[in-house]
């Protein structure tokens, strides 16, 4: 780590992760490497070996934080609104995803690449992330429905944290993907990022 305050620390830290974010917005994962992020951030490429040392590590961190601006929504929620009914619910977390398109994005890469190249305080770091969403949602799953027991909740989490990985790929289709699935006879129903959710949560609820 460079020598500096902790703030210039974490300021730099941003700056990398903010050039990251800005590139996927109209590059690939594939197309991105840490000479196109050096070349839009304010100090030299090779700094930015002292902050992380792949592109992987990068990606990490915006997807971390990508996790905890969801949480905080969740929470917000959780604060503001005591009840729900399971319709409400199904709403609110099919919003609260319809408003972190990155997050689900950055998700549908090759998820085991990324993490196997980052070191390992920078896979914890995430995975502190990570875990504090589980713990997030079955907080909500608590507060709104305690008729469910134990295991019912547990199967909503082991299904929905998986399901999130595929979101983005079934409501982000480019005009090439729906040409060759209509020359394909597929005959595919197109929902958005809160239909597709919605749906999906309506039906977990089901107990």
């Amino acid at each position: 780590m460079p020598k500096g305050s902790p703030a210039l620390t974490e300021a730099r830290r941003e700056e990398i992760i903010n050039a990251c974010e800005r590139l996927y917005q109209t590059m690939s994962f594939k197309e991105i490497t840490i000479k196109e992020i050096g070349n839009i951030t304010s100090f030299t490429r090779t700094s930015i070996y002292n902050y992380f040392q792949t592109k992987e590590e990068i990606f990490l961190a915006l997807l971390k934080r990508e996790y905890e601006l969801w949480i905080d929504s969740l929470k917000q929620t959780m604060a503001q609104v005591p009840v729900m009914t399971r319709d409400e619910f199904a709403s609110m977390l099919a919003h609260s995803l319809e408003k972190r398109a990155q997050l689900l994005k950055i998700l549908s890469m090759n998820h085991y690449d990324m993490e196997t190249g980052s070191r390992p305080e920078h896979l914890k770091e995430f995975k502190v992330a990570y875990g504090e969403s589980i713990r997030t949602v079955m907080a909500a799953l608590h507060q709104y429905f305690p008729d469910m027991d134990i295991a019912q909740k547990q199967d909503f989490i082991y299904t929905f944290f998986p399901f999130l990985f595929g979101i983005y790929p079934y409501t982000y289709v480019t005009q090439k993907q729906r040409t060759a699935m209509e020359e394909a006879g597929v005959n595919y129903v197109f929902m958005t990022i809160y239909e597709i959710t919605y749906h999906c949560v309506k039906k977990l609820l089901e107990v």
